[in-house]
């Protein structure tokens, strides 16, 4: 079910929300927190709440999508209420602001916090220099942004360490969860040490500039970066290890010096599985940011 409330207020659309509940039998007890989607750009409003949906199916919650209209505008706030199919495991609440509305989102979000749950705030593009010090990452316990939507993707990884505080993530650091599972696996086999690491793709993908840091925190070898196919090599004392896809594969070759090549399933990953990983877990991830760290030892070429 969609309900539209153009021209609205918080109090009305927190009376409607009741409404619905109590019609349609749905109750917040079973949700486990707020997530509140902090969108610039209208292109992407309906690809972020279908991810956020999905993720909602592992993580019941309500959804708070924020849109900024333009500042010149009259001061009004259009909302939107899904519930039902159309929300997933979820409620969500979109609410557009317009006019000087748009500079204060912090104060039209909180009213519809959920008591007593955790917030999580996710950025799908356009995130804030400094997320922890951003009104709406103010009321947050978990931060979530995504590099790969920005205009220069390799710059908003490496600024991210600058403006690190506990409970922020990125969702690059979420798309090569299993790229880190083979490859830690890959050398759990080798007896030799690591001696260089070599990671080739797009400039324009975050996720393999964090994994090159990634390996520069971890292994404290020499890492280079490179602009090529997609690929990662390990050169070990007296053998190599690399993993091979396609850019736009799905199936990836694990080449191991002196062993028969293997074919492993390691498709890109989609967003909502990236932010589903994410609510997973609401606490430090130190991992990540010793990868962000460790991007300052990568060598570009």
């Amino acid at each position: 079910m969609i309900v539209d409330l153009p021209a609205t207020t918080t109090g009305a659309v927190s009376k409607k929300l009741v409404e619905l509940r109590e019609s349609g039998g749905a109750v917040t007890l079973g949700r486990v927190l707020t997530l509140v989607v902090v969108i610039r750009d209208p292109a992407k409003f309906e690809a972020a709440i279908e991810a956020a949906n999905e993720a909602s199916r592992e993580h019941p919650c309500r959804v708070i999508v924020l849109a900024r209209g333009e500042r010149d505008d009259d001061d009004v706030l259009d909302a939107q209420i899904r519930v039902g199919g159309d929300a997933g495991a979820s409620e969500v609440v979109f609410l557009r602001l317009r006019g000087e509305l748009s500079e204060h989102e912090q104060s039209v979000v909180l009213p519809f916090l959920l008591p007593d749950t955790p917030v999580v705030a996710w950025w799908p593009s356009g995130a804030p220099a400094v997320p922890k010090e951003d009104p709406v990452g103010r009321l947050a316990i978990r931060r979530i942004t995504d590099a790969t939507n920005s205009p220069d993707p390799r710059a908003a990884i490496s600024s991210r360490l600058e403006s690190y505080a506990e409970g922020d993530s990125d969702l690059a650091w979420s798309r090569i969860t299993y790229w880190r599972a083979l490859l830690t696996t890959a050398l759990d086999q080798q007896a030799e040490p690591v001696r260089s690491v070599t990671v080739s793709g797009l400039r324009e993908e975050p996720a393999l500039d964090i994994l090159a840091g990634w390996f520069a925190a971890r292994l404290d070898v020499p890492v280079v970066r490179k602009v090529g196919d997609l690929r990662v090599e390990m050169v070990l004392a007296d053998s190599t290890v690399s993993i091979s896809r396609p850019q736009t594969g799905t199936t990836a070759t694990l080449i191991r010096t002196g062993q028969p090549d293997t074919l492993v399933s390691l498709a890109r990953r989609e967003t909502r599985d990236c932010l589903a990983e994410e609510l997973r877990r609401l606490d430090r991830d130190e991992i990540y940011e010793e990868a962000l760290a460790g991007l300052t030892k990568v060598t570009y070429e």
